[in-house]
């Protein structure tokens, strides 16, 4: 276990929670000594305190220890590959990559960033998609636009549908690359 990523993890745990190192010495039953110390990375804490600490932090022990968090590209791959399936439904981009990220979140490298862009992005997308046909209905009824037809809506939908799978292809390449991924546009539901 790395010192002092279980240090960067802890502090931040406790910072994210409004907590002092004092309340959580009090709240886990350690000393401010050994608390100061973890988040130090001057020692190595045991299972025991590290379950004192999860507790008192309201998180799995292990979100807090480092070798749980796996290195793993080809799950992050196959969650990238799995929103393909909106080819065949579109909600099915949304749900089966977010069964992947759930599963397997807090337990892979990068699985949460990954999983909430590229959920946020088929989020997006789908929306997108079906707004395009009220739009359209819409501007058709009012008459604000007389060349639209159907040949322009199918192009419209095969672009839409040429983006997002680019976009999925794009990722798996820079994932297997180790750069960071890129799904624009997104609006941030998942934070």
């Amino acid at each position: 276990m790395d010192k002092s990523q279980l240090a960067i993890r802890i502090k931040e745990l406790r910072n994210q929670k409004g907590m002092s190192q004092e309340f959580l010495a009090e709240e886990s039953g350690l000393s401010l000594r050994t608390v100061q110390r973890v988040e130090n990375g001057e020692s190595n804490p045991t299972s025991e305190s590290i379950k004192r600490l999860s507790n008192a932090l309201n998180v799995n022990p292990d979100e807090l220890i480092d070798w749980a968090m796996k290195e793993n590209k080809k799950y992050l791959t196959f969650l990238n590959l799995s929103a393909l399936t909106f080819l065949f439904f579109p909600l099915l981009g949304i749900l089966v990559p977010f069964i992947l990220w759930t599963s397997n979140k807090g337990k892979i490298k990068n699985i949460n960033k990954i999983g909430k862009d590229l959920i946020n992005f088929e989020i997006t997308w789908t929306i997108i998609l079906f707004f395009i046909p009220i739009l359209w209905f819409i501007i058709s009824k009012i008459g604000f636009i007389e060349h639209i037809n159907f040949s322009t809506f199918f192009i419209v939908l095969g672009l839409l549908y040429f983006v997002n799978l680019i976009s999925i292809l794009i990722n798996i390449f820079r994932i297997s690359n180790e750069k960071e991924v890129m799904y624009l546009p997104h609006i941030k539901f998942l934070k």
